[in-house]
């Protein structure tokens, strides 16, 4: 048998898929994108978790919650998340402008999508 590959892609139309044609930013960001909304949500389900197991616990009298303590690690996670949060502007700052908005629309259309 002989096979062609001009005639292999018509045949599966592999010329026609839209991710041949993005760029490397593009697939970048909405990796990005997706994971990271992905994560979030994971996250937010296992922190949602422990909070109500907290609230159980200190309502059976089991444990005491210190609202200080409790307060100063929000504050703690929430100075995290800024710091990642410039960490991500600085890496997509790197890159010139065309792929800026690539990786930019890669990131939002991944966020979406996730």
């Amino acid at each position: 048998m002989n096979f062609d590959l001009n005639t292999l892609l018509e045949k599966f139309a592999l010329n026609d898929l839209p991710y041949l044609e993005m760029s490397g930013g593009f697939l970048i960001g909405l990796s990005v994108g997706y994971a990271l909304k992905k994560s979030i949500k994971i996250i937010l389900f296992l922190l949602g978790a422990v909070i109500i197991l907290l609230f159980v616990l200190q309502n059976q009298h089991i444990i005491t919650i210190d609202k200080q303590g409790l307060e100063h690690s929000i504050s703690h996670w929430g100075f995290q998340v800024k710091e990642f949060a410039s960490f991500l502007k600085e890496k997509v700052s790197q890159y010139h402008t065309s792929s800026k908005l690539s990786a930019g629309t890669g990131f939002l259309i991944g966020l979406k999508a996730g």
